[in-house]
């Protein structure tokens, strides 16, 4: 139940996004929620009463699994959702307060803002996919956001924790919770995580298990998992799933959204038809027509993201794009780009672009990779021999893109 002053302030909020949005400085989702914090500082709180939430956190596929995940629980009710990835305190109000009567919400966090937001909003879940180095100069130390997480689930010990047990910092995160449903969701980077966030001893891996040496913090029994044509669930629940969105992480997301779901009451089956229809998140993976190439567009933002997104590349297509800018929102230290293994594109044409595509031009010579430099990215997809054309960009390249091609 909304308090008088609660209402005023999401009124000033709902002006405020009419004003930026007639005047062309943006869809007002943001300064509307910023707003509304403004005047009611538990305007968070309020709006999320009464609902049956589930927090997403992680450092890659937050906006994914999100989106999933609504569509899991909308065959429940209706969901109120951060779609577009707004995902601090400002996007969530945003996002509650456009579905006011929905009983049920899918809100992507900030791994960093999940120990407040959980406690304005008491999540009935919490979603932990996995947690890499991100935006060196800007983010905290991993092994800091892995203790801040595990200190606010400490909190919200009735919440189901859905956790990547393949992840070792969020299985850490999770570990002391009593009621978690673990998931082998995937995760073939595991550079942040050689030795325990615990003990500090040396992590060993043996093929997909793994446990920490000298203590006896090891990879939990999976509930959920998935392979190339099936996911799997407690007591022997196996059902085909075909995904719309490419690669094994995806489907590692997907696995991890339908145990949200599944954990509020949707019905298994219905919850993998409804991730299995997402096939576009916010302009990721989408594929369109620029000039003369058809172009699929993949969003990377740190050397986990690379690894997946690369692997996901038609190294057959006529070209391959790679757009890197530095600007704050990417992080300005580009020093990931050595982290990232670039090689393998013997018979593919690849094109450095970006702001920094300079940087990216040194890496590629390092890896043996022939490519050109062209600056501006839609100039980059043209150069490339006639056909389809893959295109990965980072944050700022992603957005610049996207907002020339539509």
């Amino acid at each position: 139940m909304l308090t008088i002053r609660g209402r005023a302030a999401l009124a000033a909020g709902a002006t405020a996004r009419w004003a930026s949005r007639v005047t062309g400085r943006g869809a007002g989702a943001m300064i509307g929620g910023l707003v509304a914090m403004t005047l009611d500082r538990s305007i968070l709180s309020q709006l999320g009463q009464g609902r049956r939430s589930v927090v997403v956190t992680g450092t890659n596929g937050k906006s994914t699994t999100t989106r999933m995940t609504a569509a899991a629980l909308a065959t429940l009710g209706p969901v109120a959702s951060n779609s577009e990835g707004a995902n601090m305190d400002a996007g969530l109000v945003a996002a509650l307060a456009s579905a006011r009567d929905a009983e049920l919400a899918a809100l992507e966090v900030d791994e960093m803002h999940v120990p407040h937001v959980s406690d304005a909003v008491d999540p009935s879940v919490i979603v932990l996919l996995n947690l890499s180095r991100d935006q060196l100069d800007r983010v905290g130390e991993i092994n800091h956001i892995e203790r801040t997480l595990r200190g606010g689930l400490a909190r919200h010990r009735d919440a189901v924790i859905v956790a990547n047990c393949d992840d070792v910092l969020m299985t850490s995160a999770a570990y002391d919770s009593p009621n978690v449903v673990w998931v082998a969701a995937g995760g073939s980077w595991s550079g942040d995580s050689v030795s325990c966030p615990r003990s500090g001893e040396i992590i060993v891996r043996d093929g997909r298990d793994w446990r920490s040496t000298g203590t006896d913090f090891k990879r939990p029994s999976p509930q959920w998992w998935f392979d190339d044509t099936h996911i799997y669930g407690p007591d022997g629940l196996v059902l085909p799933m075909t995904l719309a969105l490419p690669g094994a992480v995806n489907r590692g997301n997907a696995t991890q959204a339908v145990a949200a779901a599944v954990a509020l009451g949707a019905d298994p089956a219905a919850a993998v038809a409804a991730v299995s229809g997402v096939d576009e998140v916010a302009g990721r993976y989408r594929t369109v027509q620029v000039g003369s190439h058809t172009a699929r567009i993949l969003l990377a933002k740190n050397p986990a993201g690379w690894q997946e997104a690369l692997s996901m590349v038609d190294k057959h297509a006529a070209g391959v794009v790679i757009s890197v800018n530095g600007q704050v929102p990417d992080g300005e230290d580009l020093s990931w780009l050595w982290d990232v293994r670039f090689e393998h594109f013997e018979d593919t044409v690849v094109v450095a672009a970006g702001e920094r595509g300079t940087d990216l031009a040194v890496r590629l010579g390092y890896a043996g990779v022939e490519h050109s430099l062209v600056h501006d990215t839609v100039a980059a997809i043209d150069s490339c021999p006639p056909g389809h054309v893959e295109v990965i960009a980072n944050y700022t390249a992603f957005l610049q893109l996207n907002r020339r091609i539509s």
